[in-house]
Formats: structure tokens, sequence, C-alpha cells
């Protein structure tokens, strides 16, 4: 970014733009760990009027990364590249909207349990797909919005904020759906109020978006950015060579390893973390559902701080190692600590919030210093692809586990739990491994400045 470019984009100017593009991604968030800390209710679906298990469930959650990983990522991403983040991604922020609402629809008309589940299915696939490019949209934003400046800071902040969504989620969903005794009904109205709420904060997210992007035509306009067809620089011009080029990128390759097996071991987890806690340390629901809830309450605290630690004394490839072993440390704690003492669950969580913290501060504003600002949106994109292959695959993986331990007495809760945690923990090693490969190429690659700070002086 120019020095004109800089007093264009004023700091309040910047911060105003990052608090609208924060709200829609934490709609986004609330609405998809809505039932995370319900898990436990879908493992008694004779309780339920919507009348969905365990492996429904899964199912239904991996429906978000279905269109996602199909192909619907990567072709978004090239579209946001050619025709800009406003037009795009303003598309897919109406989608998010409006696969919340078909979710929302599927859990309270009172369909049969299988017609409700293929309903909310496609629901999730839009609402995943128009959350992902909208959260592609939102990082290349900020990635233009801050560039020159706090920009790991500013990303940080941004997936702080976002992560409210999930605490919300985590403490606000039991208290709409409260926990019953055994043989009492949660009926259908019951089980769609965390629903109901994430869809009205995803309507507010996108009036906010409409700001942003009235704002973002306006900074366009006056620095005498275009992308009318012929005005734009030769070397800026979006080819679909360059998909080739982001593809063959060494570099790229391994964030987008990193992202994928780093993710699953979190946020698949958040998605049963309940019933992996409750029978491990012998806790009450309400214990669990604060206990997963300090995971994004420590991502608000630690990814700012280490975002702007990242911006002032770099050594990005270091931090996403450390993180990448903090999270192993914890799902070995989860796993393998004393049963029935919740000591070892807090402390499990909160190294998992910390290791949470620390990667995507330094990953997510790494990929600008990779690849060329023309193809952010398709690189973005990619990664986020590449990563829901991961989020389709695991929940389904985890609620087959404990569908097969509900219906096999010999299996106690605790053993399927520890068996849940296996997966998780072979996610995090191979995360490690990628993290220093990373590092490994860093230091053959000194030009990429990965490891250098990213604040300018």
């Amino acid at each position: 970014m120019t020095a004109d470019h800089k007093k264009i984009l004023g700091k309040t100017a910047c911060w105003i733009a990052l608090a609208c593009l924060v709200v829609p991604m934490a709609g986004s968030y609330f609405f998809d760990d809505m039932f995370s800390t319900l898990s436990q209710i879908f493992r008694h679906p004779e309780d339920l009027a919507l009348g969905w298990d365990s492996a429904m469930y899964g199912f239904y959650a991996g429906g978000y990364s279905f269109l996602c990983v199909w192909g619907g990522l990567v072709i978004c991403g090239v579209l946001l590249d050619m025709y800009g983040v406003r037009l795009v991604g303003s598309i897919f922020v109406g989608l998010m909207v409006l696969g919340a609402g078909l979710v929302t629809f599927a859990i309270t008309a009172g369909f049969a349990p299988g017609t409700s589940l293929t309903v909310a299915y496609i629901g999730c696939m839009i609402f995943g797909l128009g959350s992902e490019i909208a959260g592609v949209a939102v990082t290349r934003s900020i990635a233009k919005w801050f560039k020159g400046r706090n920009v790991a800071f500013a990303m940080g902040l941004q997936l702080a904020i976002a992560r409210l969504g999930t605490a919300a989620a985590f403490i606000i969903s039991p208290m709409l759906v409260a926990q019953k005794d055994p043989g009492q009904m949660y009926s259908l109205s019951e089980t769609a109020r965390p629903a109901f709420l994430g869809l009205t904060m995803l309507l507010i997210g996108a009036v906010l978006w409409a700001i942003f992007v009235a704002m973002d035509a306006k900074y366009d306009k006056a620095a005498g950015i275009t992308v009318a067809k012929g005005e734009v620089k030769k070397e800026d011009k979006f080819v679909f060579s360059d998909i080739l080029k982001v593809l063959t990128n060494r570099r790229f390759i391994l964030i987008s390893l990193l992202c994928v097996f780093f993710y699953c071991c979190i946020i698949s987890f958040k998605k049963f973390g309940t019933s992996i806690v409750i029978p491990r340390f012998d806790m009450d629901l309400d214990s669990a559902k604060w206990t997963i809830t300090m995971i994004p309450f420590f991502t608000v605290i630690f990814t700012p701080l280490f975002g702007a630690i990242v911006d002032k004394v770099g050594k990005a490839t270091y931090w996403m190692i450390a993180g990448a072993l903090l999270v192993l440390a914890a799902h070995l704690i989860i796993a393998f600590a004393p049963a029935g003492v919740p000591f070892f669950g807090y402390l499990g969580i909160a190294i998992l919030g910390v290791g949470y913290s620390l990667v995507p501060s330094a990953m997510w504003p790494s990929v600008p210093k990779i690849v060329p600002e023309k193809t952010l949106g398709t690189a973005y994109s990619l990664i986020y692809w590449i990563q829901n292959m991961g989020m389709l695959l695991v929940p389904v993986f985890v609620g087959g586990i404990f569908k097969k331990a509900a219906a096999d007495g010999g299996v106690s809760d605790a053993s399927a739990a520890v068996s849940a945690e296996y997966i998780f923990i072979g996610l995090a090693i191979i995360a490690i491994t990628v993290s220093f490969l990373l590092r490994l190429s860093s230091a053959k690659n000194p030009s990429l400045e990965l490891d250098l700070p990213n604040k300018k002086k």
C-alpha cells in the first residue's frame, strides 16, 4: 500500500470497516456452533421431537462443507478475484442468510426425521458455502485495508470477535434449550431456539456488510481504483493460469495442509465437545458447557495479542509449530488424563484454546506473502476448500463412534470419548509435521519474509 493509499484509508475508517466485517462472521460462527454444547441430546433421539440421533447430527454438521469440497469454494474464489469483493461477497453473505433460514425452517416444520435432516442438510450446504466465501471476502478485505499496517492484529481481532459468536452459542444455546430429565420431550420449537437467534444475528450482519460495501466503493473511488474492463493494469488482471501458479506453490500447499489438519483438531472437536468431556471428567452439562466455552474465550484474548506480536517481531512459522504442539498436548490430556477429575478437563481445554490462537494469528497473515494480491481470493478459497474436506468427514466419523457406543451396551461413554480423541491426536501429529516442513521451507526461501514482521516502519 502506498503512502497515498494510507492517507485515503485513515485509521478511523479502517477500524469502522473492520467492525462492519466482524459481525457477519460472528453470526456465522454462532449458527455453525449452535448445537455444539447440546450434542448430548442427540444421543437420546427418543426424547427429541426432531428425532435425530448422534450419527444424523454428525451428518448434518458435515453438510457445512459439502458444496465447499465439491468445487464450490474454488469456483467462487475465482469469481471473487474476477468480479471483486463487493459483488461476489454480497451474493454469498445473502446465501449464508438463506441457508440459515432453510435450516431453521427444516427443524421447525414438523417433518419426519429423515425429511427434516435432508432439508436441513441442504440448508447447511448453502449456509456453509456462503459462510466460507463470505469469510474469504472478509479476510481479503482486511488484507487490503490493513496492508502495511497491523494486518496480523486486525485479522486476529476479527477472528477473536467472530469466535465470540462461538462462545455465545456455547453459553446461550443450553440456556435456550434447558436440560430435561430422561423421558421428557424436547419440542421442535425448543430445539430451534438457537437457530432463530443465529438467524437474527446473520440478518444484522448482512446490514453491516452493506455498510462496508459502501465504504469500500468510496475508498476505491477516492484511490482511483476501478475494475472496469480495460482500465486495470495488465499485471494486475486475474487470469486462469494464476490458479495453477497458486496450486504449485510449495509454501501454499504446506499452509493448506496445516490448515486442514489443525482446524479439524478443534472445529470438529467442538461439535462433540460436551459428549467427550462429560463422560471423561464426570462433569454435569453446565460445567461441560463452560469448559468448552473456554476455547473461544481464550482465542478472544490471545489471538489479537499473538497477532500483534507477529506484526512486531515476526517468527510466524515458529508460532505455527508452537500452536500445533499445544493442540497435541491438549488432546493427549483430554484422552489420557485420570478419568473423573474435572481439573484435567479444564487444563486440556485451556491449552487447546491457546493453541487455537497461535496458529491462525501467524498463518492467515502469511498467505499474502506467498501469493500475489490479485489471486488472494483464489488462494484463501483453495485453503478453505482443502480445510472443508476434513470438516466434511471428521464429524461423520466421530458421530459414528458415539452412535455405535450408544447401540453397544458393552461400550461406555468414556471409552467412546477416548476413541474419538484418537482421531484428533492423529490429526494433531500430522499438523505438527507440516508446520516443521513449513519452517524448513521458510529458512530455504528468506526472500518471502515469512518470519519477518508484518508492520512496516
